[in-house]
């Protein structure tokens, strides 16, 4: 990954995607070389000269204020979470190479471990920015049997997603799915893109998967903190669960992940049943199943 470039084509996606009618700018005649707005329109909206844009969208970030990275955002019409990516990138950008976050986190401390292990009716995940498992309660390791269940450890979603035929059954909306992990990873990667597991990470899953590739090449990103996950289970079947996500400030890259199902649902019956089944097959190290 080059930071320069992920600068470069972010700022450039988003400017694409605007026309010169939503920025309020007056529409003349003739055929427009570049879709969406001109490097110099965006220079007029946000207020500074065309040179200095040019500058940004080159992929230079050195030293731009909170006040311009905000004027760029309104102009683009950034979202939360890509308002968010555009100050990671500007954040990586100015950081010296002392203070450069070169791996994240690969283990959870014992606490975390017992507090998963004492949420007894939710599915929960310890998960650093790589979308790797470090730790799961019971229902959790039971939840993600097959995403688990890969050569390479820790299991890691995001190659489960796109590596692994199992996922299309497992996801009932596996697109949906798809475009978040990627839009995660893509989070992630401006963060900290010195991350090397990261890198492979992502290099991997670009050469193997075409679907990943097209995506990462959207410069996509957002924020996943909480929503509903539809699942088909090898066990259980059908299961309709909301999920929080939950950032660990005591351990920066890591994210609380939890699954509970509706009162009274029926995939709350099957929350439970799975439960069962992973008391009497995980106490004896067994949780292989053939796909329901």
């Amino acid at each position: 990954m080059s930071l320069q470039n992920d600068v470069r084509d972010f700022l450039r996606s988003r400017r694409a995607r605007i026309t010169p009618e939503e920025a309020g700018l007056p529409a003349y005649g003739g055929i427009r070389r570049v879709a969406g707005l001109r490097r110099e329109e965006v220079a007029l909206l946000a207020g500074m000269s065309v040179d200095y844009y040019n500058r940004l969208e080159r992929g230079n970030l050195r030293g731009v204020s909170e006040g311009v990275l905000d004027s760029v955002a309104r102009v683009l019409r950034l979202d939360e979470a890509e308002h968010a990516h555009l100050r990671d990138l500007a954040r990586a950008c100015n950081a010296a190479p002392a203070k450069r976050r070169l791996a994240g986190p690969r283990s959870v401390r014992p606490s975390l471990q017992r507090l998963l292990d004492a949420m007894t009716e939710a599915a929960a995940a310890i998960l650093n920015s790589r979308l790797d498992v470090l730790a799961a309660n019971r229902l959790g390791r039971a939840l993600y049997l097959d995403a688990l269940d890969q050569p390479e450890q820790p299991g890691n979603l995001a190659r489960f997603a796109f590596l692994d035929p199992r996922s299309k059954d497992f996801y009932t909306d596996w697109e949906t799915t798809a475009a978040d992990t990627v839009a995660i990873l893509r989070s992630a990667a401006g963060g900290n893109p010195y991350d090397r597991d990261l890198s492979n990470l992502i290099g991997e899953l670009t050469t193997r998967s075409e679907d990943f590739r097209s995506r990462w090449a959207a410069h996509n990103v957002r924020f996943h903190r909480t929503g509903t996950k539809r699942l088909h289970h090898p066990v259980v079947g059908d299961l309709v669960l909301s999920f929080e996500a939950m950032d660990l400030s005591s351990d920066p890259g890591l994210v609380l992940l939890a699954y509970t199902a509706e009162a009274g649902s029926t995939s709350e019956d099957a929350l439970r049943m799975l439960a069962s089944w992973a008391a009497t097959h995980q106490q004896h190290g067994s949780a292989h199943v053939s796909p329901s």
